[in-house]
Protein backbone atom coordinates (compact mmCIF):
# COMPACT_ATOMS: atom_id res chain seq x y z
CA UNK A 1 0.00 0.00 0.00
CA UNK A 2 1.61 3.52 -1.08
CA UNK A 3 2.15 5.89 1.73
CA UNK A 4 -0.05 9.48 1.79
CA UNK A 5 1.05 12.26 -0.42
CA UNK A 6 1.98 15.53 1.22
CA UNK A 7 3.11 18.28 -0.97
CA UNK A 8 5.37 21.39 0.81
CA UNK A 9 5.99 24.67 -1.14
CA UNK A 10 9.83 24.26 -0.18
CA UNK A 11 10.84 27.58 -2.11
CA UNK A 12 12.20 29.17 1.16
CA UNK A 13 14.35 26.36 2.54
CA UNK A 14 17.66 26.79 3.20
CA UNK A 15 17.34 30.19 2.18
CA UNK A 16 18.11 33.02 4.45
CA UNK A 17 15.39 35.65 3.61
CA UNK A 18 13.22 35.60 7.37
CA UNK A 19 11.86 33.71 10.03
CA UNK A 20 9.85 31.98 7.39
CA UNK A 21 12.98 30.28 6.05
CA UNK A 22 14.13 29.18 9.15
CA UNK A 23 10.56 27.63 9.80
CA UNK A 24 10.69 25.57 6.33
CA UNK A 25 14.70 24.55 7.20
CA UNK A 26 13.81 23.51 10.51
CA UNK A 27 10.96 21.94 10.23
CA UNK A 28 12.25 19.41 7.52
CA UNK A 29 15.28 18.94 10.00
CA UNK A 30 12.86 17.99 12.39
CA UNK A 31 10.56 15.62 10.06
CA UNK A 32 14.07 13.87 8.82
CA UNK A 33 14.70 13.06 12.37
CA UNK A 34 11.10 11.15 13.42
CA UNK A 35 9.08 8.28 12.58
CA UNK A 36 6.77 8.87 9.10
CA UNK A 37 5.03 7.02 6.89
CA UNK A 38 3.80 10.24 4.80
CA UNK A 39 5.83 10.77 1.26
CA UNK A 40 6.71 13.97 1.58
CA UNK A 41 7.14 16.29 -1.64
CA UNK A 42 9.31 19.41 -1.44
CA UNK A 43 8.68 21.63 -4.54
CA UNK A 44 10.75 24.77 -5.32
CA UNK A 45 11.46 26.64 -8.59
CA UNK A 46 15.02 26.26 -7.75
CA UNK A 47 17.28 22.84 -7.52
CA UNK A 48 17.67 21.30 -3.91
CA UNK A 49 19.82 23.79 -1.96
CA UNK A 50 23.28 22.17 0.26
CA UNK A 51 22.02 20.43 3.53
CA UNK A 52 19.00 19.33 2.77
CA UNK A 53 18.53 16.38 4.85
CA UNK A 54 18.34 13.39 3.06
CA UNK A 55 15.30 11.06 3.73
CA UNK A 56 13.96 7.76 2.35
CA UNK A 57 10.11 9.41 2.32
CA UNK A 58 11.70 12.91 1.18
CA UNK A 59 11.79 13.90 -2.73
CA UNK A 60 13.02 17.23 -3.90
CA UNK A 61 10.87 18.52 -7.05
CA UNK A 62 12.35 20.90 -8.93
CA UNK A 63 9.42 22.64 -11.06
CA UNK A 64 11.25 25.78 -13.09
CA UNK A 65 8.66 28.90 -13.48
CA UNK A 66 9.34 32.14 -14.84
CA UNK A 67 7.25 34.07 -12.84
CA UNK A 68 7.19 33.30 -8.85
CA UNK A 69 2.97 34.06 -8.79
CA UNK A 70 2.14 32.22 -11.64
CA UNK A 71 4.60 28.96 -10.01
CA UNK A 72 2.23 29.31 -6.60
CA UNK A 73 -1.44 29.91 -7.98
CA UNK A 74 -0.90 27.36 -10.63
CA UNK A 75 2.06 25.10 -11.42
CA UNK A 76 2.56 23.80 -7.74
CA UNK A 77 -0.72 23.18 -7.02
CA UNK A 78 -1.86 21.47 -10.13
CA UNK A 79 1.76 19.60 -10.46
CA UNK A 80 1.42 18.36 -6.62
CA UNK A 81 -2.26 17.14 -7.32
CA UNK A 82 -1.53 14.94 -10.23
CA UNK A 83 0.87 13.40 -7.88
CA UNK A 84 -1.43 12.05 -5.77
CA UNK A 85 -1.26 14.78 -3.05
CA UNK A 86 -4.01 14.75 -0.82
CA UNK A 87 -2.64 17.36 1.99
CA UNK A 88 -0.64 20.65 0.40
CA UNK A 89 1.65 22.85 3.07
CA UNK A 90 2.21 26.61 2.39
CA UNK A 91 2.71 29.67 4.12
CA UNK A 92 0.46 32.62 4.36
CA UNK A 93 -1.25 32.65 1.15
CA UNK A 94 -2.55 30.04 -0.90
CA UNK A 95 -3.94 29.20 -4.16
CA UNK A 96 -7.90 28.31 -4.90
CA UNK A 97 -6.56 25.53 -6.92
CA UNK A 98 -5.50 23.75 -3.20
CA UNK A 99 -9.25 23.55 -3.31
CA UNK A 100 -10.04 21.59 0.26
CA UNK A 101 -6.52 20.01 0.74
CA UNK A 102 -4.59 22.64 2.34
CA UNK A 103 -3.09 23.83 5.35
CA UNK A 104 -1.36 27.34 5.75
CA UNK A 105 1.06 28.81 8.51
CA UNK A 106 0.20 31.89 9.69
CA UNK A 107 3.26 33.46 11.93
CA UNK A 108 1.74 36.42 12.59
CA UNK A 109 -1.18 38.90 11.84
CA UNK A 110 0.88 42.08 12.16
CA UNK A 111 -0.54 43.30 9.14
CA UNK A 112 -3.42 44.03 10.90
CA UNK A 113 -2.06 44.61 14.51
CA UNK A 114 0.97 47.45 13.02
CA UNK A 115 -0.04 48.64 9.23
CA UNK A 116 2.19 51.41 9.53
CA UNK A 117 5.00 48.96 9.78
CA UNK A 118 4.29 47.46 6.22
CA UNK A 119 5.02 49.03 2.68
CA UNK A 120 1.62 49.72 1.47
CA UNK A 121 1.65 47.45 -1.17
CA UNK A 122 2.90 44.30 1.13
CA UNK A 123 0.23 45.68 4.06
CA UNK A 124 -3.12 45.64 1.37
CA UNK A 125 -1.76 41.89 -0.24
CA UNK A 126 -1.43 40.21 3.33
CA UNK A 127 -4.44 41.62 4.30
CA UNK A 128 -6.56 40.10 1.33
CA UNK A 129 -4.76 36.91 0.65
CA UNK A 130 -4.12 35.46 4.38
CA UNK A 131 -7.87 36.05 5.33
CA UNK A 132 -8.68 33.63 2.24
CA UNK A 133 -6.17 31.30 2.86
CA UNK A 134 -7.25 30.83 6.30
CA UNK A 135 -10.69 30.30 5.47
CA UNK A 136 -10.25 28.09 2.55
CA UNK A 137 -7.46 26.14 4.46
CA UNK A 138 -8.54 22.96 6.28
CA UNK A 139 -6.04 23.45 8.88
CA UNK A 140 -3.91 26.46 9.76
CA UNK A 141 -1.23 26.19 11.72
CA UNK A 142 1.00 28.97 14.02
CA UNK A 143 3.76 28.96 16.12
CA UNK A 144 2.30 30.85 19.11
CA UNK A 145 -0.19 30.74 21.20
CA UNK A 146 -0.38 34.68 21.36
CA UNK A 147 -0.14 34.05 17.81
CA UNK A 148 -3.17 31.63 17.59
CA UNK A 149 -5.55 34.27 19.55
CA UNK A 150 -4.14 37.05 17.61
CA UNK A 151 -5.44 35.00 14.33
CA UNK A 152 -8.93 34.25 15.72
CA UNK A 153 -9.43 38.03 16.80
CA UNK A 154 -8.69 39.54 13.53
CA UNK A 155 -9.86 36.60 11.02
CA UNK A 156 -12.17 35.06 13.21
CA UNK A 157 -12.98 32.31 10.69
CA UNK A 158 -9.59 30.49 11.97
CA UNK A 159 -11.66 29.93 14.96
CA UNK A 160 -11.54 25.82 15.19
CA UNK A 161 -9.06 25.38 12.61
CA UNK A 162 -5.58 26.34 14.50
CA UNK A 163 -3.02 24.17 15.99
CA UNK A 164 -0.16 25.71 17.90
CA UNK A 165 3.23 24.28 16.64
CA UNK A 166 5.87 25.74 18.92
CA UNK A 167 9.34 27.04 16.72
CA UNK A 168 13.11 25.67 17.77
CA UNK A 169 16.39 26.71 17.71
CA UNK A 170 17.63 26.44 14.19
CA UNK A 171 20.49 23.40 13.96
CA UNK A 172 23.08 25.32 12.31
CA UNK A 173 23.51 28.04 15.91
CA UNK A 174 26.04 26.07 18.05
CA UNK A 175 27.49 28.37 20.73
CA UNK A 176 31.07 28.62 21.68
CA UNK A 177 33.54 28.86 24.24
CA UNK A 178 33.14 32.74 24.77
CA UNK A 179 36.63 33.54 24.67
CA UNK A 180 37.28 31.65 20.80
CA UNK A 181 33.81 33.44 19.96
CA UNK A 182 35.70 37.12 20.48
CA UNK A 183 38.37 36.06 18.91
CA UNK A 184 36.48 35.09 15.83
CA UNK A 185 34.34 38.39 16.28
CA UNK A 186 37.64 40.33 16.72
CA UNK A 187 39.05 38.98 13.72
CA UNK A 188 36.29 38.78 11.28
CA UNK A 189 34.62 41.99 11.65
CA UNK A 190 37.48 44.19 13.88
CA UNK A 191 35.47 43.78 17.15
CA UNK A 192 37.26 44.18 20.08
CA UNK A 193 35.13 46.17 22.63
CA UNK A 194 32.72 44.73 24.97
CA UNK A 195 29.27 44.89 22.94
CA UNK A 196 25.68 43.61 22.86
CA UNK A 197 23.50 42.47 20.14
CA UNK A 198 20.47 42.79 17.87
CA UNK A 199 19.80 40.84 14.85
CA UNK A 200 16.75 40.98 12.72
CA UNK A 201 15.74 42.66 9.23
CA UNK A 202 16.08 46.41 9.63
CA UNK A 203 11.90 47.40 9.16
CA UNK A 204 10.21 49.18 11.17
CA UNK A 205 8.80 46.12 12.85
CA UNK A 206 12.12 44.80 14.12
CA UNK A 207 12.35 48.65 16.40
CA UNK A 208 16.34 48.77 15.99
CA UNK A 209 15.93 52.58 17.07
CA UNK A 210 14.96 51.11 20.11
CA UNK A 211 18.38 49.24 20.46
CA UNK A 212 20.58 51.85 19.24
CA UNK A 213 19.09 54.30 21.43
CA UNK A 214 19.21 52.24 24.76
CA UNK A 215 23.12 51.47 24.11
CA UNK A 216 23.79 55.14 22.99
CA UNK A 217 22.58 56.32 26.78
CA UNK A 218 24.75 54.27 28.57
CA UNK A 219 27.52 55.65 31.08
CA UNK A 220 30.65 56.64 29.86
CA UNK A 221 32.63 53.69 32.29
CA UNK A 222 30.71 50.84 30.11
CA UNK A 223 32.26 50.71 26.49
CA UNK A 224 29.68 48.36 25.13
CA UNK A 225 28.62 48.86 21.60
CA UNK A 226 25.98 47.48 19.38
CA UNK A 227 26.25 45.20 16.73
CA UNK A 228 23.21 45.22 14.41
CA UNK A 229 23.31 42.09 12.00
CA UNK A 230 20.67 41.50 9.69
CA UNK A 231 19.80 42.15 6.04
CA UNK A 232 19.18 45.54 4.81
CA UNK A 233 15.15 47.10 5.03
CA UNK A 234 13.43 50.25 4.47
CA UNK A 235 12.30 52.92 7.13
CA UNK A 236 15.52 53.88 8.81
CA UNK A 237 17.92 54.06 11.97
CA UNK A 238 19.42 56.97 13.28
CA UNK A 239 23.29 55.47 13.20
CA UNK A 240 24.55 55.65 16.55
CA UNK A 241 27.96 55.87 17.53
CA UNK A 242 28.42 52.96 19.42
CA UNK A 243 26.60 50.88 16.68
CA UNK A 244 28.54 48.83 14.41
CA UNK A 245 26.23 47.23 11.50
CA UNK A 246 27.69 44.17 9.70
CA UNK A 247 25.00 43.06 7.38
CA UNK A 248 23.99 39.41 6.68
CA UNK A 249 26.98 36.77 8.51
CA UNK A 250 27.43 32.99 7.96
CA UNK A 251 26.29 30.80 10.20
CA UNK A 252 29.28 30.16 12.14
CA UNK A 253 30.20 33.82 12.81
CA UNK A 254 26.16 34.14 13.92
CA UNK A 255 26.90 31.22 16.43
CA UNK A 256 30.23 33.65 17.50
CA UNK A 257 28.35 36.82 18.01
CA UNK A 258 25.91 35.40 20.05
CA UNK A 259 28.58 34.04 22.34
CA UNK A 260 30.72 36.80 22.65
CA UNK A 261 27.80 39.61 23.75
CA UNK A 262 27.07 40.59 26.92
CA UNK A 263 23.58 40.49 25.99
CA UNK A 264 21.23 40.19 23.03
CA UNK A 265 18.54 42.95 22.68
CA UNK A 266 14.72 41.73 21.04
CA UNK A 267 13.43 45.30 20.61
CA UNK A 268 10.75 44.40 18.40
CA UNK A 269 7.14 45.99 18.20
CA UNK A 270 5.62 42.35 17.29
CA UNK A 271 7.18 38.74 16.89
CA UNK A 272 4.54 35.89 16.45
CA UNK A 273 7.27 33.84 17.81
CA UNK A 274 11.03 35.40 18.13
CA UNK A 275 13.72 32.38 16.88
CA UNK A 276 16.60 34.52 17.82
CA UNK A 277 15.85 34.55 21.32
CA UNK A 278 16.41 30.36 21.64
CA UNK A 279 19.60 31.42 19.57
CA UNK A 280 20.66 33.48 21.72
CA UNK A 281 19.54 31.02 24.94
CA UNK A 282 21.50 28.15 23.52
CA UNK A 283 24.88 30.27 22.89
CA UNK A 284 24.86 31.27 26.60
CA UNK A 285 23.72 35.08 25.81
CA UNK A 286 21.18 36.59 28.10
CA UNK A 287 18.62 38.27 26.32
CA UNK A 288 16.55 41.63 27.32
CA UNK A 289 13.38 41.48 25.02
CA UNK A 290 10.42 43.62 24.41
CA UNK A 291 6.66 42.87 25.05
CA UNK A 292 6.15 42.68 21.52
CA UNK A 293 3.62 39.71 20.61
CA UNK A 294 5.21 36.34 21.85
CA UNK A 295 7.95 37.75 22.98
CA UNK A 296 7.31 37.13 26.46
CA UNK A 297 5.84 34.04 25.83
CA UNK A 298 8.99 32.11 24.18
CA UNK A 299 11.25 34.38 26.74
CA UNK A 300 9.37 33.11 29.88
CA UNK A 301 11.23 33.45 32.86
CA UNK A 302 15.08 32.91 31.44
CA UNK A 303 15.12 36.63 30.16
CA UNK A 304 14.30 40.18 31.26
CA UNK A 305 11.10 41.73 29.24
CA UNK A 306 10.96 45.27 29.76
CA UNK A 307 7.16 46.77 29.23
CA UNK A 308 8.15 50.15 28.34
CA UNK A 309 9.22 51.20 24.59
CA UNK A 310 10.85 54.55 25.69
CA UNK A 311 14.47 54.45 24.60
CA UNK A 312 15.85 55.59 28.92
CA UNK A 313 14.27 53.06 30.35
CA UNK A 314 15.75 50.75 28.18
CA UNK A 315 19.05 52.00 28.48
CA UNK A 316 18.23 52.36 32.65
CA UNK A 317 17.14 48.40 32.52
CA UNK A 318 20.19 47.07 30.35
CA UNK A 319 23.17 49.51 32.31
CA UNK A 320 21.62 47.62 35.52
CA UNK A 321 22.25 44.57 33.80
CA UNK A 322 26.10 45.34 32.86
CA UNK A 323 26.24 46.68 35.84
CA UNK A 324 25.87 43.14 37.48
CA UNK A 325 27.54 40.28 36.07
CA UNK A 326 26.18 37.52 38.45
CA UNK A 327 22.55 38.41 37.01
CA UNK A 328 23.87 38.11 33.68
CA UNK A 329 25.07 34.54 34.70
CA UNK A 330 22.20 33.92 35.93
CA UNK A 331 19.85 34.85 33.20
CA UNK A 332 21.90 32.48 30.58
CA UNK A 333 21.97 29.36 32.52
CA UNK A 334 18.35 29.87 32.63
CA UNK A 335 18.16 30.70 28.79
CA UNK A 336 20.47 27.50 28.33
CA UNK A 337 18.02 25.36 30.43
CA UNK A 338 14.79 26.97 28.64
CA UNK A 339 16.59 26.69 24.77
CA UNK A 340 16.15 22.73 25.82
CA UNK A 341 12.47 22.96 26.00
CA UNK A 342 11.83 23.72 22.85
CA UNK A 343 12.28 20.90 19.36
CA UNK A 344 12.44 20.79 15.89
CA UNK A 345 11.29 17.04 16.34
CA UNK A 346 7.87 17.73 18.23
CA UNK A 347 7.29 20.67 16.18
CA UNK A 348 8.07 17.82 13.59
CA UNK A 349 5.16 15.57 14.99
CA UNK A 350 2.85 17.84 15.70
CA UNK A 351 2.77 19.04 12.09
CA UNK A 352 2.74 15.53 10.88
CA UNK A 353 -0.57 15.09 12.94
CA UNK A 354 -2.07 18.13 11.15
CA UNK A 355 -1.06 16.68 7.94
CA UNK A 356 -3.08 13.18 9.22
CA UNK A 357 -6.08 14.95 10.16
CA UNK A 358 -5.95 16.64 6.66
CA UNK A 359 -5.56 13.22 5.06
CA UNK A 360 -8.55 11.48 7.05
Amino acid sequence: MESPIVALDARLIGGHSTGDSTYWTGLLHGLSRVNNDLTLLLYSNAPRPEGVPDAPNVEWVHLPARRSRWWSLVKFPLHARRQGARCIHVQYSMSPLIQDRGVTTVHDVSFFIGPEWFQPRDREILRRSVPAAVRQAAAVITVSETGKAEIEKFIPSSKGKIVVTLNACPPWVQPMKKDRAKALVAQELGIRDPFVFTLGTQWPRKNVQLAIDAVEGLGADLPHRLVVTGKAGWGGQRPGRRTITTGYVDQRLLGALYSAADAYLAPSRHEGFGIPVLEAFRCGCPVMASAGGALPEVVGNAGHVERSWAGPDWTARLESLLRHPSTLDEMAAKGIAREKLFSWEHTARETLSVYRQVLR
